[in-house]
């Protein structure tokens, strides 16, 4: 079984919180200000170099300003696609 970081699903869902932060206006160094964390941890997740769990999943959204169930319903429609 492939590690769901080297999916493409697991790809889609980093492009959608890439753009969700984006969309914030945010550096990645600003949104790790936010979170506190270093901006490493930010532009781990972002390459792909790191998964991020749940809780952790929930932290940036709430940092991001993003309904967590409609971007994951939002992930599942896009997923239909890959």
């Amino acid at each position: 079984m492939t590690k769901s970081v080297y999916t493409e699903e697991y790809n889609q869902f980093r492009k959608m919180l890439i753009a969700a932060r984006k969309t914030t206006n945010l550096t990645q160094a600003e949104l790790s200000i936010k979170l506190q964390r270093p901006q490493s941890y930010v532009s781990k997740y972002e390459r792909g170099e790191r998964r991020l769990d749940l809780i952790e999943f929930l932290e940036l959204a709430e940092v991001l300003k993003i309904d967590p169930l409609v971007f994951i319903q939002q992930l599942k429609v896009e997923s239909i696609y890959i």
